[in-house]
């Protein structure tokens, strides 16, 4: 089963002794810091748990498959996110 954001911040508020209103501060600023650096073209890197970084995607050709028609689909940005060492270890425990 996932966290969904209120379990997550109940699970910080007792763990980090914070209160509830705390916790969900200090989730809304870490959002909000990575969508900006993201956003900006940065990374985000922790160390150990994760990096994550914004990658280009080349316009390409693709198919419908309702139709069978050829369309072309635009160059975007896509998010690519690593597992760390410490995230490795964890799940193959």
């Amino acid at each position: 089963m996932a966290y969904n954001k209120s379990d997550l911040v109940s699970k910080i508020a007792q763990k980090s002794n914070l209160t509830k209103a705390q916790s969900e501060a200090a989730i809304n600023a870490f959002q909000d810091i990575f969508v900006e650096s993201l956003q900006s073209g940065e990374g985000l890197r922790l160390t150990g748990l994760f990096s994550a970084e914004r990658v280009k995607r080349a316009a390409r050709t693709g198919r419908n498959p309702r139709t069978g028609e050829t369309i072309k689909i635009p160059a975007s940005y896509g998010v690519r996110i690593s597992a760390g060492s410490l995230l490795k270890k964890a799940v193959t425990k």
